[in-house]
């Protein structure tokens, strides 16, 4: 058993425009792309658009979205399916290239930064805006157990879906992150990628950080790929939440 341990990762510490940061950025494309995610946050988004009335677009909320460049990949496969999204990407830095935002919209979707650390955007809002679904791509792992069960209360009051697509805890990711570096990473990426595996999931161990809400929501918690750990919610009584602005 590899117990779950959370330390802080040298990304997360430097400047937007630090070198070293702008290269460990695009380290993670690259890894996104090993890892698959793009394709495990598609298919868990194909057929989000029944959240929403016939015509109207899909309300989307990015936690932790970076530079909206793996979203930006899931628009793009995705833009037959669900055309009309509105996407909000947030992040505590303000790191969304215009270019970006362009490829959205080339796509059909209308993407909106939002700067704000997301315990303030939990604590905020009042009322809170509601969303059709809330999006967590290998963003939750950053958080002890404390903090990321008050944070998916937040989510759980702000939406009626939601999904995270986290690193796995197991002992060939572990290998794996230790390999990084064959791909070219630098030394952020080579040293955060082994503490986030660290501080991944394995089993069900989100959903027992998830509101005690058993009547209101369906939970599901699976591996994917050779690296990645998923959890799902979906709000079965919808009437419970209303339509935000």
């Amino acid at each position: 058993m590899m117990p779950r341990v959370v330390a802080p990762e040298t990304l997360d510490g430097l400047a937007e425009e630090d070198p070293a940061a702008l290269r460990s950025r695009l380290d993670l494309q690259r890894i996104h792309r090993l890892m698959g995610t793009r394709g495990i946050v598609a298919r868990a988004l194909l057929g989000q658009a029944d959240c929403r009335p016939a015509g109207a677009p899909l309300r989307l909320l990015e936690l932790g979205a970076g530079d909206g460049s793996l979203m930006l990949g899931v628009a793009r496969e995705l833009k037959n399916d669900l055309p009309a999204v509105e996407l909000t990407l947030l992040d505590r830095q303000n790191l969304v290239s215009r270019a970006t935002l362009a490829g959205y919209a080339e796509v059909g979707w209308s993407a909106v930064p939002q700067v704000v650390d997301v315990f303030d955007w939990a604590s905020g809002d009042e009322p809170p805006r509601r969303w059709d679904c809330i999006i967590a791509n290998l963003f939750l792992h950053h958080f002890e157990a404390v903090p990321l069960a008050s944070l998916l209360a937040a989510i759980a009051s702000r939406s009626q879906r939601f999904f995270a697509c986290e690193p796995r805890r197991a002992r060939l990711a572990l290998a794996a992150s230790h390999l990084i570096g064959v791909t070219g990473a630098n030394a952020v990426t080579r040293h955060d990628a082994v503490l986030s595996v660290r501080a991944g999931f394995r089993g069900w161990e989100i959903s027992a950080l998830w509101p005690a809400q058993p009547a209101r929501w369906a939970v599901a918690e699976y591996p994917a790929g050779l690296f990645s750990h998923c959890f799902q919610a979906e709000r079965i009584s919808r009437g419970e939440i209303a339509a935000g602005p």
